[in-house]
């Protein structure tokens, strides 16, 4: 009888292992051609290059840029009948336009996405500048229960003002989690250190013994500012964006993509979307890596809203190039975020699919289409089992998605190409994609940058010209692939429609 026992419970044993299985390592190759399998496409159209001097570079001819006569609109429902009412937005038109994005763009977010636990990894008395702040390192760790093979810790920074008098706004940044200026030890403990040091040195080295003796003041370790040479921060134009939204009394965090979901199609097995998926490739209507990094943003601004330190109403989201369609996907899905600084975003971001101009939908289909649905490869398509597709077959535009943030504080910014914001980004493109979201925000009681919203004839405004009159901004600023000389703008424009900051208090 025991041995009967011991049986079936190794025999359970080897049927669990049976039905976990390992996790697939596709290449990118291998990956791609399995999507394009799964939706019947035997090829598709090379995405254009980005250098001029090749012979299928991108078309920078503005006079070719627009081979569609219209956008969706926005506004209209799939039946033919027009939006004339918040209640039809909420209830009609924008699920249909959320149910399009889902499902031939960005993917879905699974229902059972495993819950994410925070801790504090770090917490840290620190100067950003001249200003005292705290300084937590978080890690939220992804439950993978279902799925043990895979571990995903998500990385984040929360640096909070120290004298704040009440709970601030903080601006959740895509970028590498690191804490601004780690405290260092005060200078008797400093020389500690240094005498251990020495001591450790000798003792497995005797020969530095003379070494040290010839120059008795040297030190292993020096004693650090967190301002660098001289004890000052040295300033060269603006204060860096950390700097100034500690300045204006707000928080900020740096949240890690990379620990969230890799930026490359090799990761689509592993991160967030391979522990679902428990290690096995897409389907054409799964998320991509946008999704998946707008995801862990949202897990993110739960933490936030657990701390009654900071105002979880006013969390904005802020994102450069890939990381700026990220923060726009952010904003457009998830509606607790208050607002969102878009910078440089281009395709699959601000720009238009529509557009013939730089980057292009080919451009994601072939190339970075791990940041997309697979169902968005059929748009690039050239030979199919359903034929041909291109832009123009999508049933949605960018100017949706921007639609879909209305009618919260929507910033979209860009540099010039002079200075490094490529063409490729297409600013223009942007810029109509802008003008044609502003109906909705129109709709629901806020204010467009335009004076038509006509994209179509409304020409891109002079640079450092600023459109922050509304709930939707537009800067084009004279820097390159940045959206830090656009910070001090955005700082005041949003502080102005949440009536936060010195020049508002009492009132």
């Amino acid at each position: 009888m025991k041995y009967s026992i011991f049986f079936l419970l190794l025999m359970g044993c080897v049927t669990a292992r049976a039905q976990t299985p390992a996790p697939v390592n596709f290449n990118a190759e291998q990956d791609h051609q399995n999507m394009m399998k799964q939706l019947g496409i035997k090829a598709l159209r090379p995405g254009p290059s980005g250098n001029e001097a090749d012979a299928n570079h991108a078309n920078y001819d503005e006079a070719l840029a627009n081979p569609f006569t219209s956008l969706p609109d926005a506004l209209t429902l799939q039946n033919g009948k027009k939006v004339t009412t918040t209640e039809m937005w909420w209830k009609q038109r924008r699920p249909q336009i959320v149910e399009d994005m889902e499902r031939e763009v960005y993917g879905r977010i699974p229902k059972d996405v495993p819950a994410v636990t925070w801790a504090e990894k770090v917490v840290d008395k620190e100067l950003v500048g001249f200003y005292p702040v705290i300084a937590r390192q978080l890690v939220g760790h992804v439950d993978n229960s279902s799925y043990p093979a895979i571990n995903i810790n998500i990385e984040a920074t929360l640096v909070l003002p120290a004298n704040a008098k009440g709970p601030v706004p903080v601006l959740i940044m895509f970028g590498r989690s690191t804490l601004p200026a780690p405290g260092q030890p005060l200078a008797a403990d400093v020389e500690k250190i240094n005498d251990a040091i020495k001591e450790l040195l000798i003792k497995a080295h005797p020969e530095l013994k003379t070494v040290f003796e010839s120059y008795p003041a040297y030190k292993p370790i020096l004693e650090q500012s967190p301002f660098g040479p001289g004890g000052f921060p040295v300033m060269r134009g603006d204060p860096p964006t950390n700097m100034q939204l500690i300045a204006a009394g707000w928080g900020y965090m740096l949240l890690d993509p990379s620990s969230i979901q890799a930026d490359n199609a090799e990761g689509l097995t592993k991160g967030i979307i391979g522990l679902v998926n428990k290690g096995q490739p897409r389907k054409p209507d799964d998320w991509g890596a946008l999704r998946a990094w707008s995801w862990g943003a949202a897990r993110a601004l739960d933490h936030l809203e657990t701390l009654p330190a900071v105002d979880a109403k006013h969390v904005g989201i802020e994102g450069v190039s890939r990381y700026g369609k990220a923060a726009l996907v952010t904003l457009a899905f998830e509606r607790r975020f208050a607002m969102g600084l878009i910078g440089s975003s281009g395709e699959g971001g601000a720009k238009l699919h529509r557009r013939n101009f730089g980057e292009a939908v080919e451009s994601l289909t072939g190339g970075e289409y791990y940041w997309m649905a697979g169902n968005f490869i059929k748009y690039g398509a050239s030979e199919a089992t359903f034929g041909a597709k291109t832009g123009n077959d999508l049933p949605v535009d960018s100017h949706e998605l921007i639609a879909l943030c209305a009618p919260r504080l929507t910033f979209i910014s860009y540099g010039i190409p002079e200075q490094g914001d490529a063409k490729w980004l297409d600013q223009q493109g942007s810029y109509m994609a802008t003008l044609a979201a502003g109906p909705v925000f129109k709709l629901l009681g806020a204010k467009g940058i335009g004076v038509t919203n006509d994209y179509k004839t409304e020409k891109l405004p002079p640079v450092n010209t600023s459109l922050l009159d509304g709930e939707l901004a537009w800067r084009q600023h004279d820097g390159g692939h940045t959206d830090a000389p656009n910070v001090k703008y955005f700082i005041k424009w949003a502080n102005k429609f949440m009536r936060y900051g010195k020049e508002y208090a009492g009132k």
